[in-house]
């Protein structure tokens, strides 16, 4: 009953999405709003109305966030009925439209027969929803991932892999592009992978992940599009949540979200700590062969990362009046960050006699401030909400800076060296945002925006050494400035429409290119300026109900990350300097995917089959100079084909019982040169993961991840494989207000990143992890909120399928 009652509810929703297309001239209007016995509002509650006469459906409408929906409809006599899921049906027998509108007032449905906690377990969201245009990963049914950090969860999140740096990667590639909300955001700070680690599981709702977006997005990346949606409430009265969380190794912290929703405005807050202090470990092997004489090295190294976070948020929704809404608000993020490391060499002469042992010691401070204020506004034309107008603007600061001291013991010479570094990097971006939305005809739609984003970050960098006990001076060429300024002004046109089951989707984006780099050191400054158009088409088919197929391509291309074109390098470990490179060029790509997706009863598959051509790939290469020390830079190279099959797998077997299961599989060809170096590659790699979760005894929820990425091929050598397990249990407590849940990742402790690099004059073989196992105990406790479920918070990411493709709410980052 329950399952066809959820049906019932989505072939409403679509049918009255539709029919309301053809009712912009209607006179009069038929309005209420639906709330449950706690007068909290029920959004996506069916609305639907019948003709008195002979009980035909005249039309309908799906109740908004706040619970309110608006019928349009010419004169007559009706009745109303009101249906959401677990909630007893709602009948209004009579409602005769004359002159002017129907206001029905509150409408209050009440529970149905089953049990609360029955039906708790029925309506919560799955932890991975399938669209054809992408998926949607909702953190807080992922046990393991609860509190951890943002690189936590999307370590855990199909297709997305983080390595032992904290870099993201999608399908293969760390050519994606990050956003939060829909947006560029001050949160992710200067660098992204360290931010991610600073913000907290539980201040996030969900991970979109879009494979091949629209020219409504912006074209950079690779890839695609994730994009992180923070946690952000609608509900009326005071509610919300506060969580508390301690693990080891050390891990503390806490948040809170907070919400006051009354008719003319809704006061959103968030505030979250953590400390933590994350031990690491590495170890290599490295053999140098020169014309002269060979030598080889052992290097272990130890690391412990952590220190203090806070994210603060606070904001305004303003309702103007029905149509209109202007929002504001404020993010502040304080990371006081503590690092150290120790590194340890052993060096080897050709007949493997030991000659010295080095050990270098690191302690960075790196204290880090990001500021970020927003205000938008949005105008709805009409109550289908589907043609509007939006405008957004963001200011945001960064400063970040990085102090760094040295020692260094030679055992063979009896020698201490003292080296100290700095680094600090401010970052001012400013972003303009225009869109527009006009639905046409019975499916149709245009949209077209502009964007204009100014950036400016300027670095500076410095290593010196202590030569007697008061003198320091600049190691080698370690002293530079750079100033990077990036312009980017777009404009974007799409035209969608639905004809019968085929549904299409056209775009055409253009974007101005503006960049300098300038460095003071060789008081030289390099321009690019280029203006690229970027086409996009999306076309789907909807063979029943239950079975869609889609075809798109889009252009896009990737712009070099500034710290990639930065010349200095980090100095802890000075026998393998990682450096910038201030020649690269953008890249394109050129990409192609098919999708399928089938839903039955009691679950969904979605099968994806894709193919990236690219030109100028970015790929990091290695070379040793003639004492065995490592240069790590990147280089253009020419070209890199890519096919890839992925499919992603929800089943639920039972009402207690889920199982989610994705699998990404890709060949990839990589063709380049540099210097006369061969830099060709062809891998095959795999990368997979599984996740079962069972209610027992109604409030007991335990959960089981594994994820695995195969070895592959790299152009200098390859990487090893590495897997690891999660578990994660939960119990309900305090009249279900409350939740407790103890996790553990990486349960055997095998995730660890192992690399061959095998040259014509070197040979290494390493093994780093980033996090050994960790355990979490977590409390949440909620506030004049349920669980989350179906109808849960708000989202400021993706709105879902329209037409068959992903709609971003005013435009989403584009």
């Amino acid at each position: 009953m329950e399952m066809k009652r959820f049906f019932s509810t989505i072939f409403l929703t679509v049918v009255f999405a539709l029919t309301a297309l053809g009712q912009a001239d209607d006179e009069h209007v038929i309005k209420g709003t639906v709330v449950d016995e706690n007068n909290e509002p029920v959004p996506f509650a069916n609305a639907a109305l019948y003709n008195r006469a002979d009980s035909a459906l005249v039309t309908g409408a799906v109740s908004t966030a706040e619970g309110t929906f608006r019928i349009p409809v010419g004169p007559g006599q009706y009745y109303l009925k009101i249906t959401f899921l677990s909630y007893e049906e709602k009948t209004i027998p009579r409602v005769d439209v004359t002159a002017g509108d129907v206001d029905l007032g509150t409408i209050t449905l009440r529970p149905g027969q089953r049990l609360l906690e029955e039906v708790t377990v029925q309506s919560e969201r799955s932890s991975m929803e399938l669209y054809l245009d992408k998926r949607i990963f909702n953190v807080g049914k992922d046990l393991a991932n609860i509190s951890g950090s943002a690189s936590d969860i999307l370590d855990n999140v199909p297709s997305v892999t983080v390595d032992v740096d904290g870099n993201v990667s999608l399908r293969g590639s760390e050519n994606v592009r990050i956003l939060i909300n829909g947006k560029p955001s001050g949160l992710t700070g200067i660098s992204t992978a360290d931010a991610l680690q600073q913000i907290q599981a539980n201040l996030i709702e969900s991970i979109e992940v879009i494979t091949n977006p629209s020219s409504r997005y912006d074209a950079e990346g690779e890839v695609g599009i994730i994009n992180i949606i923070l946690k952000k409430e609608v509900r009326q009265g005071v509610n919300g949540a506060f969580t508390l969380n301690a693990g080891h190794p050390d891990n503390y912290g806490g948040s809170f979200i907070l919400n006051l929703r009354r008719e003319k405005f809704n006061l959103f807050s968030s505030y979250g700590f953590r400390y933590r202090s994350s031990p690491g470990t590495g170890n290599s092997f490295q053999q140098f062969t020169q014309p002269d004489t060979s030598f080889t090295y052992f290097q272990e190294n130890t690391r412990r990362r952590g220190g203090v976070s806070h994210n603060i948020m606070a904001g305004i929704d303003y309702y103007i009046n029905e149509s209109a809404m202007l929002t504001g608000s404020v993010n502040y993020r304080r990371s006081d960050g503590l690092n150290k490391s120790t590194y340890v060499f052993r060096d080897y002469d050709e007949n493997e006699t030991l000659i010295r042992t080095v050990t270098r010691r690191e302690r960075e401070e790196e204290p880090e401030d990001n500021g970020e204020v927003a205000l938008s506004f949005r105008k709805d034309y009409g109550p289908r909400k589907d043609h509007y107008l939006t405008a957004d603007f963001k200011w945001i600061e960064n400063v970040e800076t990085e102090y760094s001291t040295f020692l260094e013991y030679d055992d063979a010479s009896d020698t201490q060296i003292d080296q100290r570094a700095s680094n600090t990097e401010n970052e001012r971006n400013v972003l303009f945002q225009l869109d527009f939305v006009k639905p046409f005809g019975q499916r149709g739609k245009i949209e077209a925006g502009a964007k204009s984003t100014l950036r400016v970050i300027d670095n500076d960098f410095l290593v010196e050494q202590l030569t007697d006990e008061s003198t320091w001076e600049t190691v080698g060429e370690f002293d530079n400035r750079m100033v990077y300024t990036e312009n980017i002004h777009a404009a974007y046109a799409i035209f969608g429409n639905e004809v019968n089951r085929f549904s299409y989707q056209l775009g055409l984006r253009g974007e101005l290119t503006d960049v300098s780099v300038e460095l003071s050191r060789e008081n030289k400054t390099t321009y690019q300026n280029y203006f690229n158009v970027f086409p996009s088409s999306h076309l789907a088919y909807r063979i029943t109900d239950s079975k869609t197929v889609q075809l798109s391509y889009t252009y896009r291309l990737s712009r070099p990350w500034f710290r990639n074109l930065m010349p200095f390098s980090n100095y802890s470990n000075n026998r393998t300097l990682y450096t910038g490179n201030p020649d690269l060029k953008p890249e394109y790509t050129h990409s192609i995917e098919g999708g399928y997706l089938f839903d039955w009863e009691s679950g969904s598959i979605l099968s994806s089959v894709y193919y990236r051509h690219r030109t100028g790939v970015v790929n990091r290469i290695t070379v040793v100079d003639s004492i065995g020390y490592n240069r790590v830079f990147p280089v253009n190279l020419s070209t890199q084909d890519a096919v890839g099959l992925e499919f992603n797998f929800n089943w639920e077997p039972t009402s207690w019982w889920r199982i989610n299961s994705n699998a990404n599989f890709y060949r990839a060809v990589t063709k380049g040169q540099h210097e006369g170096q061969i830099l060709d590659a062809d891998t095959y790699s795999l990368s997979t993961r599984t996740m079962s979760r069972i209610t027992f005894l109604t409030k007991y929820d335990f959960q089981a991840s594994w994820r695995y990425r195969a070895p592959r091929e790299t152009t200098q050598g390859r990487m090893r494989s590495n897997y690891a397990i999660d578990l994660g249990l939960s119990r309900d407590v305090l009249a279900n207000r409350g939740t407790v849940t103890v996790s553990v990742r990486d349960l055997f402790n095998t995730n660890k990143f192992r690399e061959i690099v095998d040259n014509e004059d070197f040979y290494s073989e390493s093994e780093s992890q980033w996090r050994p196992r960790s355990v979490m105990l977590t409390f949440n406790y909620r506030i004049n909120r349920k669980k989350d479920t179906e109808r849960g918070q708000r989202q400021e990411g993706g709105e879902g399928m329209d037409n068959g493709f992903e709609q971003g709410q005013g435009g989403g980052d584009f």
